[in-house]
């Protein structure tokens, strides 16, 4: 008779997978610049904002934890990067403008939880497994799970920032599984990014399961990514669980 597999322990992405902000980033700098007397349009913001995060994420990685940087000084050195790729060359202006981004964006007013979140949430407790947060996030992440109601359904937060390391690095879903005492045979990861939450848990030995949502798969994701671990939406996360329970570790 096969060996049933069962999943003991689920580890969560959380932005773009239960989570999103409630408006674009462009509109945002632009809504603050304005309150700060500077005109800018959100569309050249939410470029120079994609910019700016991909250099520092580029040159300073995991928030700069390595250079000596906190997580808030990066984020307020990448809200000044966005302006002035915009056409701001007044630092001492958007300082003001930084520091009040940084506090917007720590509250869960800025963060909406997306449709079917808390219901699986619930229906995996419910069946009794643990779960638990491994997110490339900063420590802000416990005060807005808590404040849209999800963190209690999480045995614990591990973030990037208090890791050392950002996924896809082995290490934090390492640090997740010896928080958890859990083996990676029956633990497995939920999220939305091909390398950090798919590819990532699965090099260490976890099965994964990659949320995709309405919009069309890379051709290259979609065909790496086994039909079965794909989900076009949250509620799609138990019947897949049921399906894995049929298989075996390490498929």
């Amino acid at each position: 008779m096969a060996h049933r597999l069962q999943i003991r322990l689920l580890t969560w992405d959380v932005k773009d997978t239960l989570l999103r902000l409630r408006h674009p980033v462009g509109e945002e700098y632009a809504a603050k610049g304005r309150a700060h007397g500077l005109e800018v349009e959100p569309s050249v913001l939410e470029q120079g904002f994609r910019q700016a995060y991909k250099a520092y994420s580029r040159s300073f990685p995991n928030y700069g934890l390595s250079h000596g940087l906190t997580s808030r000084q990066w984020w307020l050195d990448v809200v000044l990067q966005t302006f002035h790729l915009a056409g701001v060359r007044n630092a001492q202006a958007v300082a003001p403008i930084a520091e009040q981004l940084y506090e917007d964006f720590s509250s869960p007013c800025a963060w909406q939880v997306l449709d079917g979140a808390e219901d699986t949430l619930r229906g995996c407790r419910t069946r009794g497994l643990r779960l638990a947060v491994i997110s490339n996030f900063d420590r802000r992440l416990e005060g807005i799970l808590a404040g849209l109601g999800l963190r209690e359904y999480f045995d614990f937060v591990l973030t990037s920032e208090d890791a050392g390391w950002p996924k896809p690095d082995p290490r934090i879903f390492q640090k997740a599984l010896r928080l958890a005492h859990m083996e990676p045979a029956v633990t497995a990861h939920v999220g939305d990014n091909y390398l950090c939450d798919y590819q990532g848990p699965r090099a260490v030995g976890l099965h994964s399961f990659l949320v995709v949502g309405p919009q069309a798969l890379d051709p290259k994701v979609r065909d790496s990514v086994p039909k079965e671990h794909i989900l076009p939406t949250l509620a799609h996360l138990l019947p897949a669980l049921d399906r894995l329970g049929g298989s075996t570790p390490g498929l």
